[in-house]
């Protein structure tokens, strides 16, 4: 879907959003609510159909990729430092062609193993490029009158200034033919690519634009720059090749700056890429392997068919227990599940096991709030109340509750996200993602559907199971023995945490990965029961095919 269109269907979004809270309860409001869930439903639909092309699976359920990077350091050694920044400024560019999740470990003291998951023969090769593209950022000024001056060398009235050197600019505005353009350019650096500390790509009104942001000591030498050169051309330069060669508007302070022109995405997204902060250190990529999904295909035959068995359990249970707002509940769920998916989809999310725990999560949430909301109906009920005043307080009163789990829920989210990385990077996406739905299809779906039935007449008395009946339990006077089992646990959970390295897995404290050749196909199943005696029965196996050579398991624990 072209981003033209999904800023309009946002915006229409918006729109209905604002005029829904603006109005009061009636018919009107009931008509934008059932308008703003068809919008985000059929949306999603679209965003998500064909699921085989718009559904991104991460390497424990598709396979991918790997390649085998080595660092040069040249003349130096290789520090762990170099590693590490390599590892970071590969995480970032691997992210440009659409991807997320991949598993970039370090291999030794100078390589790096970067596995990205299901990528197409076009992807591979853009995947090849953008490593090995890690190399010197420089940006240089162009000539003041470059064209002018151009035109004269060619006419041997002058001579190139000895400063400066002519570089061949290669470009192509979007829907356009390819251009070559001659540009006088500095051989000398007037700013270091290492001043950078971040930049992105945008879609914005008049097209793609590239955002930059220097640290505080490029902040103050490209404002002085950009001070002295104003309505000048500055080239930025990758590995002595022209990038791109924007002209300066005006006098840039404080460190951000925004590169405009008629970019397509894939170039807006390449130009972000390279001024990522990439690594001065050369590297190299000494292989590459197709590889098999780290997870077995019987173990996500056994995963999917959980979460489906889950889900049915779930809907049958509620539908069961509350009847007819249970079906308005379990169609609300439903709703959650696409509009959850189709926000993954649309932000090229790649949805690995993980994620598929933030997802069932939701499924939690969302019926934990139509639970809360339909016991205070019961509630509201055996005081007398009709059923439109019984159902309004009850979504009035259960508002609170249900906006305070989530709430934490979400701060939780945002941590996990703005922390970790990888995996756990996905769930805390899906969760938060979900976490908005599930208040969506609550508070908005599952309250206009019950109202549309009751307002019509079609739904006059609301009938629910009561297996547990009511109790008085003194909770606030048992507090402090609530206190005390709770800090019981804690103890307990810190003095298991205490056994150390035991606890963590290759995630967190690396291990040895282990290539294995064989002349004919062996059984995945074959290996993990051979590293069973030893203790090895968890570790990650992956069947690797190397480009024109024999298929080989590998292990890593």
């Amino acid at each position: 879907m072209t981003p033209g269109i999904t800023f309009v269907v946002g915006l229409a979004m918006l729109v209905l959003f604002g005029w829904y809270f603006a109005t009061d309860q009636g018919l009107r409001k009931r008509l934008l609510a059932t308008a703003l869930m068809l919008v985000l439903v059929v949306f999603s639909i679209a965003t998500i159909w064909p699921p085989q092309k718009n559904i991104a699976l991460g390497l424990d359920i598709q396979g991918g990729t790997s390649f085998l990077i080595r660092l040069k350091g040249g003349d130096k050694e290789v520090t762990k430092g170099m590693l590490d920044q390599a590892v970071e400024v590969i995480r970032k560019r691997i992210d440009v062609f659409g991807v997320s999740e991949p598993i970039i470990s370090p291999v030794g003291s100078d390589r790096i193993l970067v596995q990205i998951p299901g990528l197409d023969t076009a992807k591979i090769q853009e995947a090849r490029d953008q490593l090995s593209r890690v190399a010197k950022l420089e940006f240089r000024m162009v000539y003041p009158d470059n064209g002018e001056r151009i035109r004269e060398i060619d006419q041997g009235k002058q001579v190139i200034p000895p400063e400066y050197r002519i570089e061949t600019y290669k470009h192509q505005a979007e829907g356009e033919k390819p251009v070559e353009e001659r540009l006088l350019v500095k051989k000398k650096a007037d700013l270091a690519g290492d001043r950078v500390s971040n930049a992105g790509a945008s879609y914005e009104r008049d097209g793609w634009v590239v955002h930059l942001r220097f640290d505080s000591e490029g902040a103050k030498q490209f404002g002085n720059i950009t001070a002295a050169n104003i309505h000048h051309r500055f080239a930025i330069v990758l590995d002595g090749i022209i990038q791109s060669a924007p002209v300066i508007q005006d006098a840039i302070y404080g460190g951000d700056a925004q590169i405009t022109g008629r970019f397509s995405e894939e170039e807006a997204r390449g130009l972000a890429s390279v001024l990522q902060n990439p690594l001065q250190t050369p590297v190299s990529i000494e292989e590459e392997r197709s590889i098999s999904p780290t997870l077995g295909a019987d173990s996500i035959r056994a995963s999917i068919l959980a979460g489906l068995v889950g889900l049915i359990i779930t809907l049958v249970c509620v539908g069961i227990y509350y009847k007819i707002p249970g079906l308005v509940a379990n169609l609300a769920l439903i709703i959650n599940l696409i509009l959850l998916v189709g926000a993954l989809s649309m932000f090229h999310f790649v949805l690995t096991l993980p994620g598929i725990a933030g997802i069932i999560l939701t499924i939690g949430l969302s019926v934990d709030a139509n639970v809360l909301i339909y016991e205070r109906l019961r509630e509201e009920m055996a005081l007398g109340k009709s059923l439109k005043i019984a159902l309004n307080t009850a979504y009035e009163k259960a508002f609170s509750s249900i906006f305070d789990a989530n709430v934490t829920t979400l701060i939780t989210a945002i941590i996990l996200f703005w922390q970790a990385r990888g995996p756990v990077r996905g769930f805390a996406v899906a969760l938060t993602f979900g976490i908005f739905a599930s208040l969506f299809t609550a508070l908005i779906v599952g309250r206009n559907a019950l109202s549309w039935l009751v307002d019509t007449g079609r739904l006059k008395r609301i009938s629910m199971l009561h297996l547990i009946s009511a109790q008085n339990i003194n909770f606030l006077g048992k507090g402090f023995i609530a206190c005390m089992c709770s800090l019981a646990l804690l103890i307990a959970g810190a003095g298991a945490l205490s056994r150390g390295e035991r606890n963590f897995g290759v995630d967190f404290r690396g291990g040895d990965l282990i290539t294995l050749s064989a002349p004919g196909k062996i059984d995945i199943g074959q290996v993990r029961h051979a590293l069973q005696p030893l203790g090895f029965a968890d570790a990650s196996i992956q069947e690797s095919h190397k480009r024109a050579r024999a298929t080989s398991p590998s292990a890593r624990h």
